[in-house]
């Protein structure tokens, strides 16, 4: 059987980014054999093949309990094991989000977070930092019966007394539901695990791929990192109906809550699974049709969404005829049109943000050489113009000449001390910018605003300092787009400067916005204003628990959008100096040279036709420079622009 869609795909994609980081690489060994490549080149081309390097492509798969998720991330991506890997059985089977990925840094093994951190202000995000604080199970790749053991610990649960589940945010006494699972001793089934990282080395996995396997709709709304990070980050999600049940009103409360509407209704694939709980050896094969056709249109119209967004299959159809390598049973199933959507919304969308952030980044490296080689040949065409005037000249002109460029040179010494001047303002400049963007003030501020929810239960009060605290973000962000502007100006005019005073080439300081901050921050503010709506002017314990928890959740991706913000800023601050800094080394360089070649023909120690000789050879070395620059600027370009199908046939 051929390859999966997806995963030919995924294969295309992952082969596509090596292709790009082997051209980076060959660029970069190129300028370091030229003489082209210094420290700050050499920083950025690391940050350029790290993030190459570190690029995910996120794939969530959310469903409430019994719609067969398990079974569908078997059937697409682990069939080719012969069996099960993740548990598959009726009833609720995944109890916390579970991330199946690889890193060859750490150890093959599940990891899994005791449910009772939720008793605590920190996130899963932070823990992830102190592996200490996980249980780590061993996978030993050796033994299936060994790895579906471990992987059925993922679904343990534990019985605890109510107040215990009331604190995790696990039981709300409000909901009918959540009574009826209250046993006779007054106790309440609970999971054993907050967080679970399965560390797997599956090919697709080793390639950069994470799937993120989340529980039902009360396990979605008690861990607000759901909702504020991980959905939201994935490049696809995948709902899963029941074409048994069609959508029941938990399915609709997760799509209406978490899924649907506003910018991240783009990469959502809605599947309705179990259609072969539908096949009935005593209908037709178009009264069959025909009902899952009804049940496609119903759920769309339900959902908000046009038929072909809704794409019914059978996921333990599929792994069957997988594993059996059954073709007629697999198309059935109708398995390759999902795996088919999935990669039409994950891989072209995920592409461009690759290409965009890489092309640019080539761009202005490329620039920047470009502008040296520039820069050396104007300094060759001077010193040439300068010794052809010298031809049957006598040695008082040869002196004259001297003169000349020695005040040159002490003028642009002069233009140096402005340039240590503006050194020192950069620098007082660049720690303005990063009081604003400062995080130790705020998490003062959040500080402020956690104490003022733990002394209060009434939700006017939190309100009131959580709308504050999002004011005061938003002032910090404008402020310092508002001293970046500042920044740039100041270095526009001293390119300008330099350029009309010293002849340096003409640079226009990159440009860099914060508006992605301010959208990042206002997508957390609605998130957070549409559960707050939600409450009551007293807060009950249920609800305190989890607007705390979701507070917590908040704080931390705020704090993270400061982290990034710091460093993007940090980035520009150095690209937007770099091209000055090498201008400015270069124009020394070439004004010394330049003295010395006159002083050479002065002395009488070089003659004069020789050295017009070597330096015509110098020019004609940075014009084939030029040209190499052209080519391998290009070839990278090409690698860049290349759709990911291109590099293998998709599958049949």
């Amino acid at each position: 059987m051929t390859q999966d869609a997806l995963i030919a795909d995924i294969h295309a994609y992952s082969e596509w980014r090596e292709q790009i980081a082997k051209s980076i690489l060959q660029f970069q060994r190129w300028l370091m054999g030229q003489e082209l490549h210094d420290a700050q080149m050499a920083l950025r081309i690391d940050q350029l093949l790290g993030r190459l390097r570190d690029d995910k492509l996120n794939i969530a798969f959310v469903a409430e309990f019994s719609r067969g998720k398990s079974e569908l991330i078997n059937a697409i991506f682990f069939a080719g094991y012969g069996q099960r890997i993740l548990p598959s059985s009726a009833g609720r089977t995944t109890m916390c989000p579970t991330e199946l990925m690889y890193d060859p840094a750490r150890p093959v093994a599940i990891q899994l977070l005791p449910i009772e951190t939720r008793g605590t202000n920190t996130n899963t995000a932070e823990y992830k930092r102190y592996p200490d604080e996980w249980r780590t199970i061993p996978l030993d790749l050796a033994s299936p019966e060994s790895m579906m053991s471990a992987f059925q610990r993922v679904g343990e649960t534990k019985r605890v007394p109510l107040d215990v589940a009331k604190r995790f945010g696990l039981f709300n006494e409000e909901d009918e539901d959540n009574l009826l699972t209250v046993h006779a001793d007054g106790t309440t089934d609970i999971p054993c695990w907050r967080h679970a990282i399965i560390n797997f080395p599956h090919p697709l996995l080793e390639q950069g791929v994470v799937i993120l396997d989340t529980p039902g709709l009360n396990a979605i709304g008690a861990e607000p990192e759901l909702t504020l990070s991980l959905l939201p980050s994935a490049h696809a999600v995948v709902f899963i109906l029941g074409a048994d049940t069609g959508v029941t009103k938990s399915d609709l409360d997760i799509w209406k809550e978490y899924l649907s509407g506003g910018a991240h209704h783009t990469g959502r694939i809605v599947v309705l699974n179990k259609i072969d709980g539908l096949w009935d050896s005593l209908k037709s094969d178009s009264e069959i049709e025909g009902e899952i056709n009804k049940q496609v249109k119903d759920s769309a119209a339900l959902l908000g969404l046009k038929t072909q967004q809704v794409f019914p299959i059978s996921a333990q159809k599929g792994l069957v005829a997988k594993i059996n390598d059954d073709a007629p049973l697999l198309a059935k199933s109708r398995l390759q049109a999902l795996e088919r959507a999935i990669a039409d919304g994950l891989i072209p969308s995920k592409q461009d943000i690759v290409r965009d952030t890489t092309q640019g980044e080539i761009e202005s490296m490329v620039l920047d050489v470009r502008h040296i080689l520039h820069a050396r040949r104007s300094g060759i065409d001077e010193q040439l113009g300068e010794l052809g005037e010298l031809k049957g000249k006598n040695r008082e002109t040869i002196l004259q000449m001297l003169d000349k460029i020695a005040a040159e040179k002490a003028r642009f010494e002069k233009g140096l001390a402005q340039f240590q001047a503006l050194r020192s303002v950069f620098s007082q400049q660049t720690n303005v910018l990063f009081g604003h963007l400062g995080k130790d003030s705020l998490k003062k501020e959040i500080r402020k605003v956690r104490e003022a929810m733990q002394s209060s239960m009434l939700s006017s009060g939190l309100a009131n300092a959580m709308n504050q605290l999002f004011r005061s973000i938003n002032e910090r962000v404008t402020r310092a787009g508002e001293q970046v502007t500042e920044i740039q100006a100041m270095m526009g005019g001293m390119y300008q400067k330099f350029s009309q005073e010293h002849g340096l080439a003409k640079v226009t300081p990159p440009p860099f916005s914060t508006l992605k901050y301010h959208k990042e921050i206002h997508r957390l503010e609605k998130v957070y204003r549409a559960h707050f709506s939600g409450l009551g002017t007293m807060l009950t314990t249920h609800k305190a628990t989890l607007t705390q928890k979701f507070f917590e959740t908040i704080a931390n991706n705020v704090v993270y959008v400061f982290d990034i913000a710091n460093r993007d800023v940090e980035n520009w601050l150095k690209a937007i100096m770099a091209p000055m800094e090498t201008q400015v080394r270069e124009h020394q360089l070439q004004l010394r040279r330049r003295l010395e070649n006159v002083k050479r023909i002065h002395q009488a120690t070089d003659t004069l036709e020789a050295r017009i000789g070597e330096l015509n050879e110098v020019e004609s070395s940075i014009q084939q420079q030029l040209a190499e620059l052209d080519r391998q600027s290009r070839e990278i370009y090409q690698t860049i622009s290349q759709d990911a199908s291109e590099r293998v046939g998709r599958a049949a």
